[in-house]
């Protein structure tokens, strides 16, 4: 693997960090929730190696340059409470797709207006990004409004745009520019 920094942030509450093995419990609780991943695309979690494995895997896309997720961590106790990153990067368009989830304890504490804004400097000054997108359920208004806080445009529905646990649904998109920034 590269040897590369991975860039650690703080807000007011919260540490923005390269997540750990030592992370996982933490990571299996929120994501073993079905009102977390009721959104997500991905299955709610059975077992704490799921979790270990998505660790994983976010690092390797920091170490491969492939996108970058940051663990958001309470600065007090350090314990993480969701995550926040880049995926979907496509350099020859200079745009990534930014995602997000916070454990239901911490939800509509404004966590993700928080942590989205060192989040998105980040894309713009670092990765050289000139947009930077957002999908989401369009029934998921924590989200919508989440991303339009941070300045996020709407830009419409896909109509059963994915394939998620076994049914097409719909996806919003929104996305703000670096000149709107």
């Amino acid at each position: 693997m590269l040897t590369r920094t991975f860039p650690a942030f703080e807000t007011d509450r919260f540490r923005l960090r390269q997540m750990k093995e030592g992370d996982a419990p933490r990571v299996f609780d929120y994501f073993s929730k079905d009102e977390v991943t009721r959104y997500y695309d991905l299955e709610s979690f059975q077992e704490e190696k799921q979790a270990l494995e998505i660790i994983e895997k976010w690092n390797e896309r920091f170490y491969l340059n492939e996108g970058i997720r940051w663990g958001i961590a309470l600065k007090e106790s350090g314990d993480i409470i969701g995550s926040c990153g880049f995926h979907q990067w496509e350099k020859e368009h200079f745009k990534a797709e930014v995602g997000f989830e916070v454990h239901p304890s911490y939800w509509r504490q404004g966590v993700i207006t928080e942590v989205l804004q060192p989040v998105l400097r980040y894309g713009f000054e670092e990765m050289n990004l000139n947009r930077i997108e957002a999908y989401y359920d369009p029934e998921n208004v924590a989200s919508k409004r989440s991303l339009e806080k941070a300045g996020f445009t709407f830009e419409g529905v896909l109509r059963k745009a994915a394939f998620e646990k076994g049914v097409f649904c719909d996806a919003a998109v929104c996305s703000l520019l670096k000149d709107e920034y």
